[in-house]
């Protein structure tokens, strides 16, 4: 409680979490502004009848505001989507690669190219919604009610229109969160609207119990399973690998300095909660691309879905793409070439190791092997709960994916806030057990 209490004596570290707080009020606030034209009941009802597919999916991560058709409907998907693409691009396109490699003003240009293909991707996503919207009018999913009052081009484009501004306006309050707040703003978005949805999915738990249509052994049982996946993501996340690495000793005048012993951390997983949400948000697409009339995306559409007879093609696409993100965006945001580089202007070495690329070598030999282990446990996190919830007819979207984007997001906001305490020598969160600073716990 004293690391808690601590955080009331930083103002700058409690103005970041009052910001960080308002701004996910605001989010959930802009959840129930309501597309013009739209039956949200009737929409409700074609979103409750598909939980466990890709509407019960896509209304998840959305916080609830698919089935309320509000302006934030395509949530922070399209800039997750955008954000894949530039760096599928920057691998292979120079002048991106090169942009990379410029520092902050090459990424600020990256970034500005990410909002572009962000609300690029909202327009053409918007347009897919608005034909899915008029093509459920009268339909079985919708019990015959009609779901858009007036369909027709006004209708399309208000819906454009709404769609396009309310993504754009959460990607400028993600960024603002990052910038202004506490933790990653895009990945707190993901993780408010994930969140949101658990008092109804115990309510409607609750429900069942009553009627008896689920078990009380069956609900231990998932909350046993629950507890367990929460503890192996809490240990894989804090799992790393600690390469030695020593400083030579170097005089100054009458004083030495250097000598000293550390280490470099290497995570097990690398790449956090963003393979998942790539992955996540990649699987979403067809969906979009079907409903705007691309021929053969339907049918891919109904092959990648989350529950039915065809989920295990569904469960092997999703963690073979799952793996492919943990390596590729661990490539992307680690290069060990440029680690060694800055080891040996340190004058540090690795034990054993030359400086330069012998000591790059290593590096990525370690980090390919650790990497193996940190895809295989998010792979194998987000897909066996999804099993589960499938054979126990859980009445909620109970997926390793979103448990872990909560859990993943969770700690990594606490470690931030938890760095803030350090450097100003107050206790941090882990409490009495942590390293001492200045002569200080923290």
């Amino acid at each position: 409680m004293s690391a808690f209490a601590n955080i009331a004596k930083i103002p700058e570290l409690r103005r970041r979490i009052l910001f960080t707080l308002g701004m996910l009020a605001v989010y959930r606030v802009g959840i129930f502004v309501t597309t013009p034209g739209v039956n949200r009941e009737a929409m409700k009802t074609v979103v409750a009848g598909q939980s466990g597919g890709f509407l019960g999916m896509f209304n998840l991560f959305s916080g609830g505001a698919l089935e309320q058709l509000s302006i934030f409907a395509l949530n922070i998907m399209p800039y997750v989507s955008a954000s894949i693409i530039l760096s599928l691009m920057a691998v292979v396109v120079k002048p991106l690669e090169e942009l990379r490699k410029e520092g902050e003003a090459g990424q600020r240009k990256i970034n500005q190219y990410t909002r572009y293909g962000t609300v690029m991707l909202s327009i053409v996503q918007g347009f897919g919604i608005a034909l899915f919207l008029e093509s459920l009018n009268g339909s079985a999913d919708a019990n015959g009610a009609d779901v858009v009052a007036d369909p027709g081009w006004s209708f399309r484009f208000m819906t454009v229109l709404a769609l396009t501004t309310g993504t754009a306006f959460l990607m400028w309050l993600g960024e603002q969160i990052t910038e202004r707040g506490i933790g990653n703003g895009i990945s707190l978005i993901i993780f408010a609207g994930i969140v949101a949805n658990l008092p109804d999915a115990l309510v409607q738990t609750v429900q069942l119990l009553e009627i008896g249509q689920l078990q009380p052994i069956d609900l231990l049982l998932i909350a046993f399973i629950a507890v367990i996946v929460t503890s192996v993501i809490v240990f894989f996340e804090r799992a790393q690998r600690r390469l030695p690495i020593n400083y030579a000793k170097r005089e100054v005048g009458r004083k030495q300095y250097g000598g000293q012993r550390s280490h470099l951390p290497l995570r097990v997983n690398m790449s956090g909660v963003i393979p998942p949400i790539f992955t996540s948000s990649l699987l979403m697409f067809p969906m979009t691309l079907s409903n705007v009339g691309i021929p053969g995306m339907t049918w891919l559409n109904n092959q990648l879905q989350p529950s039915g007879a065809n989920q295990w093609v569904y469960i092997t696409v999703f963690a073979t793409l799952t793996i492919f993100f943990c390596f590729f965006y661990t490539a992307v945001t680690f290069q060990p070439v440029d680690v060694a580089e800055n080891l040996k202007k340190q004058n540090a070495v690795i034990p054993s190791k030359r400086p330069g690329k012998q000591t790059a070598d290593y590096i990525d030999r370690v980090l390919t092997r650790i990497t193996v282990g940190g895809s295989l446990y998010v792979a194998a996190v987000c897909t066996v709960p999804t099993l589960l919830q499938s054979g126990f007819s859980v009445p909620f979207y109970f997926g390793g994916t979103s448990l872990m984007i909560v859990v993943g997001v969770a700690l990594d906001t606490a470690q931030q806030i938890e760095s803030h305490l350090i450097t100003r020598h107050y206790e941090g969160l882990t409490g009495p057990g942590g390293p001492r600073i200045r002569g200080r716990r923290a």
